[in-house]
């Protein structure tokens, strides 16, 4: 299932050129046209799934295992010192194209790229909460 007006949809059905690293049946690995860092790729569905909760667990399995054989052979090529594999969900977690995709970014070191969070501390009452609400 493709979605008309989505510009991932379009990508990975090839209808708007990309720089194509890999392809499958499921999946189009892309160099980033907006990377942050040189070697940004990103693993795109061919079919429309919005993020990851519409994927089923096959399908998510087999993207995982992708970015894995994606940044064991780009890690040689780029000769970069770490990678991070991100995958947002929902604009409150910074997605910004409602297309299932993740992020490859190879990481330099001293490099300038911003992704982190500040740490907190983790409250009693809310581990408890979070504990007897997932058993």
């Amino acid at each position: 299932m493709r979605e008309e007006n989505c510009i991932f949809c379009k990508i990975a059905a090839g209808e708007i050129p990309s720089a194509t690293l890999y392809e499958d049946d499921d999946f189009r690995v892309i160099l980033d046209v907006n990377p942050a860092s040189k070697g940004h790729a990103l693993i795109l569905s061919k079919e429309h799934y919005r993020n990851l909760y519409e994927l089923d667990d096959g399908l998510a399995s087999k993207a995982l295992v992708l970015a894995k054989k994606m940044i064991v052979r780009l890690k040689d090529v780029l000769g970069c010192d770490g990678y991070n594999i991100v995958q947002n969900n929902e604009e409150a977690a910074g997605q910004t194209v409602f297309h299932f995709h993740m992020h490859m970014i190879p990481r330099y070191q001293g490099d300038k790229v911003g992704i982190g969070w500040h740490m907190g501390e983790l409250k009693e009452k809310d581990k408890e909460e979070i504990l007897n609400s997932v058993k």
